[in-house]
């Protein structure tokens, strides 16, 4: 599947940014332009199933990071994939080969809660509100909320069945130099993760204070927790 791709800049490198489940190219409004004002040219897919790109009978991690390494040049000077993004992406890195690589608070274990709460979320959010989705992320900027809920409304509600709990993409080891960037809760990437993570090549860094969304809940830490990777 060709994806739709939205660009900001013009700069000499290409970075690469990819959302997670029930978001869109959106999320990332306020990461693109400080990454052009660094020289970035930024593009940034809509997955299958969400935002712009098309929706699809079937859905799965392997569906979609087949259509990222269709739809996105290779040999990127950067990539980053949040959440379920950083998953998607961990598996389209082989085909993508950008130079490297930042999982941004990576969804790459689920648990059986965690999968009943994804499933629950996903039905909310087709009549969730910017009343009610507020007091949920109350660091956020009121364009990031406007950003969350246009996602709400245009993403597949089907683009989640495929989720089991028996389902890990940790990565054996990074293809390329890569970064796992956790959130300040540890929810994530918990701190024996983080180990095991680091026994296999890759670095590992926390950004304090925020939750699962860091790039909106503090974006100038996690712009601070890139440097030396952008």
């Amino acid at each position: 599947m060709r994806l739709k791709l939205h660009e900001v800049g013009d700069g000499d490198k290409v970075a690469l940014l990819v959302h997670s489940i029930i978001s869109s190219s959106d999320t990332w409004s306020r990461v693109a332009p400080r990454l052009a004002d660094r020289g970035y040219r930024v593009i940034m897919p809509d997955l299958r199933g969400h935002g712009e790109s098309p929706q699809a009978d079937s859905y799965s991690p392997e569906l979609l990071a087949a259509d990222l390494v269709e739809s996105l040049p290779a040999g990127a000077d950067l990539a980053i994939g949040h959440s379920f993004g950083a998953s998607v992406l961990s598996l389209a890195v082989e085909g993508l080969r950008p130079a490297k690589v930042v999982y941004s608070d990576p969804a790459w274990r689920f648990t059986e809660k965690a999968v009943a709460e994804i499933r629950e979320f996903a039905q909310f959010t087709k009549v969730a509100t910017a009343e009610a989705i507020r007091p949920m992320f109350p660091r956020w900027q009121p364009e990031d909320i406007d950003a969350e809920l246009a996602g709400y409304a245009r993403w597949d509600v089907r683009a989640v069945d495929w989720l089991e709990s028996s389902h890990s993409y940790v990565p054996a080891r990074p293809v390329v130099p890569s970064l796992v960037q956790g959130a300040g809760d540890h929810h994530l990437v918990p701190d024996e993760l983080a180990e095991t993570l680091r026994a296999s090549g890759f670095e590992v860094r926390y950004v304090p204070d925020t939750g699962h969304c860091i790039h909106r809940d503090d974006l100038d830490g996690f712009l601070a927790s890139l440097e030396g990777w952008i």
